[in-house]
């Protein structure tokens, strides 16, 4: 890795009752870096994404975050220093957008004007129109229009990290791809270190710098998609055939010719 770890996971274990949801996972993440955690169901993806701000805690081992063991930190002020998408947007239902996206600002006292503007910035950023959506309730918002204030929301105290759990799951394909690619940009230019939970691997391929492989709470491997496909690993190759194969039935389907 070229930089230090933004976050450390070392031998870390979290069960409910007896079942053992993450074991025995070590992974390092580095500034900057975008790292896709995939999975199916139960594998522990997301349990993990919650262990690194302790929205639940670890059974053992130990988890680092800019160089703090986290277990000695504030949990309520290392959250607020970690944003967080989740997979429907999470936003509060009566809240205007506005309020959604400020609320954190506001919890660390930020003067109201800078959290206006702030607001205003982060509406920019996410392409939302200020003055057509500052002041809408939630409700009046489509699902990608959600996410994209649940991004700014989870940018607005400045966050050195961000951590999203499955957040383009829900969207319809065109949106998703749209929102994929808007959050890959705001990655690079803001700088952030990214830890991003999918499902899909041809998303996880398309948006991220490397990435990790977990099943029944274990790490099976991590790396580029170029590592990845020399893994001696049954399910991680069967994984990365599975874009492959849909391109080629894709291909089978489509004509290759004409505006599409």
């Amino acid at each position: 890795m070229l930089s230090k770890p933004a976050i450390s996971y070392r031998h870390v274990t979290k069960n409910f009752g007896p079942v053992v949801a993450v074991d025995d996972v070590s992974l390092d993440i580095a500034e900057g870096e975008f790292v896709a955690v995939v999975g199916g169901s139960g594998s522990g993806k997301t349990t993990l994404l919650r262990l690194t701000n302790r929205l639940i805690e670890a059974n053992g081992g130990t988890i680092t975050v800019e160089g703090e063991d986290i277990g000695t930190v504030d949990h309520v002020a290392l959250r607020r220093r970690i944003g967080y998408v989740f997979q429907s947007g999470g936003l509060f239902p009566h809240l205007s957008v506005a309020d959604n996206i400020g609320i954190t600002p506001k919890l660390l006292a930020v003067p109201a004007p800078e959290i206006a503007a702030r607001v205003d910035e982060l509406l920019v950023l996410v392409r939302l129109d200020r003055s057509a959506h500052r002041d809408r309730l939630p409700e009046a918002l489509s699902g990608g229009q959600r996410q994209r204030v649940g991004v700014a929301r989870a940018l607005a105290a400045r966050p050195r990290i961000v951590l999203m759990d499955e957040p383009f799951g829900a969207l319809d394909p065109l949106t998703r791809d749209a929102l994929g690619e808007d959050f890959r940009e705001l990655h690079r230019k803001l700088g952030l270190t990214t830890v991003m939970i999918t499902h899909d691997m041809t998303e996880a391929i398309l948006l991220a710098d490397r990435i990790a492989v977990m099943r029944s709470g274990k790490l099976l491997a991590q790396g580029t998609p170029a590592e990845l496909a020399r893994s001696g690993d049954a399910y991680v190759l069967e994984l990365l055939r599975t874009p492959r194969r849909q391109v080629e039935r894709l291909n089978a389907l489509l004509p290759q010719d004409g505006p599409a």
